[in-house]
């Protein structure tokens, strides 16, 4: 896989999720449908956070697994406004670091590990995509719950 192919399957994975939150105003910031579900702000974090922990694993050869670490990071996100600059700087982020890549580095295989374990570098950046559509599906869901329509993310492309 052809690092520019990486770059824009991204870019579209980040414009997509931007058109899902984008019904999402500052007083929408703490919702969450049960007490201990993540509010809109706080999946919104999450997803710039997965994105920069996938691309680190990538880049280091290994998984930061300290779970409960992640969490307490993004606990505190009250803002929709900052959750989302956070979600934009991080997807940037992703996008620079494959800038310096090549197509070989790119198919090497990840080492062994409990997550994408002797996968192909590729694939673990890919998957920044996969759990972006993940939480843009629950943010949608957040949104009606909210009455809120979201737009349908590959529209008026």
């Amino acid at each position: 896989m052809q690092p520019q192919e990486v770059m824009n399957n991204l870019q579209f994975s980040l414009t997509c999720f931007q058109r899902t939150i984008s019904v999402f105003t500052e007083e929408d910031s703490t919702f969450t449908p049960e007490e201990e579900m993540m509010s809109v702000a706080q999946q919104i974090a999450h997803v710039g956070q997965t994105a920069k922990w996938f691309c680190d694993a990538t880049m280091k050869g290994a998984f930061d697994l300290d779970f409960e670490a992640h969490a307490r990071e993004i606990s505190s996100c009250t803002s929709v406004t900052s959750a989302k600059e956070t979600l934009v700087d991080a997807f940037h982020q992703v996008i620079t670091a494959i800038q310096e890549v090549d197509e070989a580095w790119l198919a090497e295989k990840m080492p062994p590990g409990p997550i994408l374990g002797g996968a192909p570098r590729y694939a673990v950046l890919m998957s920044i995509e996969e759990h972006a559509a993940h939480h843009r599906g629950s943010l949608a869901v957040y949104a009606r719950l909210l009455g809120k329509v979201p737009p349908m993310p590959y529209g008026d492309m």
